[in-house]
């Protein structure tokens, strides 16, 4: 497995040539004396140091050992600890973070780079900081002063993480009926009493507290998802004064044994009439979680690209040294018994195809994080805009990003060819890790009907329209440019296709039931195919026609997804409008 490099030259060129994200920084107030060029410049460069140089290390023999459960006491691996401190020295934790509670208050756009090197490095790791920041998130948006006070500055330092405790063993999506219950208590508190199960980072040895956001419901709540409320509970309580107090009455029963992600630990959390405090509005609680869904799953979405540069970076390396057979058009390499696999059509298919997902995916994630930026910072109908934006565009990324990314992870893992399922080249690792991605957070299943029924056929493709607007403004805006046509005319066409698809599937919605559901994964991937596409074009306007080798890296890669990826976005669109017929006609008992 090759070392882990930290992409800052693709980073920095996503986010000041083609999204020019200093620009946005400075005309929103809350951000203009926060974020700049050269703090972004700095921040992404010690996070790739960290990256590369304390938690990749330690991303083979965390899977090696995972995490250990002792009656009730959860241990990660070994190393990470001693990681965990000196991120939370870094001041890592707080980056994102209001200003007012210790945070450093940066955009989401530097956060999401961020957040793809320490996915890359290590994905085990990086759920630990990052259900954190989600859990940050929650309370900020709808905690009370006294709440925030009492617990932001402890969990944006890292000294006290945090977990998000939803699932339960018969209540997965349907959060609407789960059992765990909620007493109200003479002194403001609430009694919780129930199970989560699949709670990440429920318990462990990273910190010294863990405050859980639990998802439950008051004996006199009105049934299914609007019947839910958001509570905070502390595994241990927490004094007037700040000070840790007495054990709380939640504890781990057991650590899940997984496929992957072994050094994270998945824990089945019991809370024994456990002492919590209302987060937000009774019966509101789902309305609360959702604040942070977008960029939980956005970061979902990021560990599908984080998994895919690292096994792209492996790949690359052994193209270049694994000598097998001669090149088609003759020896490459006449001074040794072969050429390097790199020269094979094949292989370079299996690269490319993964350089191309990867592009396309850090530059969507980029511009969702612009997006989920300006409906944070923004104001009036530029901040609806913006919010109607991250609404559309989250299950996109959340799904795309990580069915490629267990696509790009099985190439690099085909590229290795025997190695590639043998254990200590790093590549079997990456494919079993990525995987959980497009289940947990909302399977991609569940992201793809989200993003057809509520997100489209809902508002009679009011949120789509907005997207489709910005794609065509870009179109419009380069209609002109004989450099560009090759990257243009294609998105123009594509553009078209899923505008017909959307109606289509909008009208047939109006006289079958079925009709959403039958299309939703084929239509999110359409979606996917033709928002990478615009990426791509963008980042073509910046580089084409520029000498530099990463300006021509990038306009060549660019061509490849237009002519070999993008084309299955048409053979997606008659999928969608084939129907359902097909798919409900076959009896349940001929299965």
């Amino acid at each position: 497995m090759a070392d882990y490099k930290a992409p800052l030259r693709e980073m920095n060129f996503l986010l000041h040539e083609v999204f020019e994200a200093d620009k946005l920084w400075a005309r929103l107030p809350a951000l203009a004396e926060t974020a700049d060029r050269e703090t972004a410049d700095a921040i992404l460069e010690e996070m790739g140091k960290l990256a590369a140089n304390t938690l990749d290390p330690l991303n083979r023999s965390g899977d090696e050992e995972g995490c250990h459960w002792n009656d009730g006491v959860v241990t990660t691996p070994e190393g990470f600890p001693e990681a965990y401190a000196t991120y939370c020295e870094g001041g890592w934790g707080a980056l994102v973070g209001n200003p007012e509670y210790g945070g450093m208050g940066m955009p989401k756009m530097l956060g999401a780079q961020v957040e793809e090197m320490l996915c890359s490095a290590n994905i085990s790791f990086a759920l630990y900081p990052v259900l954190t920041n989600g859990a940050c998130l929650a309370l900020d948006a709808h905690g009370s002063d006294e709440l925030k006070e009492k617990y932001l500055p402890n969990m944006y330092a890292g000294t006290w993480a945090g977990a998000m405790d939803l699932t339960e063993p018969h209540a997965g999506t349907d959060l609407g009926i789960i059992r765990t219950k909620a007493e109200p208590q003479d002194d403001g508190s609430y009694r919780i009493t129930g199970s989560k199960i699949f709670i990440t980072g429920g318990d462990h040895d990273l910190s010294e507290n863990i405050i859980h956001l639990v998802l439950a419901k008051l004996p006199d709540a009105p049934k299914g998802p609007k019947g839910i409320s958001l509570f905070l509970v502390p595994k241990i309580l927490v004094n007037d004064d700040g000070s840790l107090g007495e054990r709380n009455a939640v504890h781990c029963g057991s650590i899940e044994h997984k496929m992957g992600i072994k050094a994270s630990a998945t824990c089945a959390m019991n809370f024994d009439g456990a002492k919590g405090w209302l987060v937000g509005e009774v019966n509101k609680g789902l309305a609360a979680m959702f604040t942070m869904m977008n960029y939980e799953r956005l970061g979902v979405g990021i560990q599908g690209l984080g998994a895919s540069e690292r096994s792209y970076q492996s790949a690359i390396e052994y193209a270049r040294e694994r000598v097998q057979s001669r090149s088609p058009e003759g020896a490459k390499q006449p001074e040794k018994s072969a050429d390097p696999i790199i020269v094979h059509p094949d292989v370079r298919r299996m690269l490319l195809t993964q350089k191309a997902y990867i592009g396309g995916a850090r530059a969507l994630s980029t511009y969702v994080a612009k997006w989920l930026d300006l409906s944070k910072y923004g104001e009036g109908e530029e901040k609806q805009h913006a919010e109607a934006m991250v609404a559309l565009l989250t299950p996109v990324a959340k799904a795309f990003f990580t069915d490629k990314g267990l696509e790009c992870t099985v190439l690099g893992q085909q590229v290795f060819g025997g190695h590639g399922y043998i254990r200590e080249w790093g590549q079997e690792q990456l494919v079993r890790d990525v995987r959980i991605t497009q289940i947990y957070e909302g399977t991609n299943g569940i992201q793809a009907l989200d993003l057809i029924g509520r997100k489209t056929v809902a508002n009679g493709g009011a949120f789509f329209e907005l997207f489709a607007a910005d794609v065509q403004a870009f179109i419009n805006a380069n209609a002109g440019n004989d450099a560009l046509a090759e990257f243009i005319v294609p998105l123009a066409t594509e553009l078209q296709r899923l505008k017909d698809v959307t109606a289509a599937v909008i009208e047939a919605a109006k006289t079958d039931p079925n009709a959403p559901g039958a299309a939703s994964v084929e239509y999110l991937h359409q979606f996917g195919y033709v928002a990478y596409a615009y990426m791509w074009a963008k980042v073509a306007s910046v580089a084409v026609g520029q000498s530099d080798d990463f300006y021509r890296s990038q306009v060549k890669t660019a061509r490849f997804f237009f002519a070999r990826l993008l084309p299955q976005a048409k053979a997606l669109a008659a999928s969608v409008l084939a129907g359902s017929e097909t798919l409900m006609d076959l009896e349940e008992d001929l299965f």
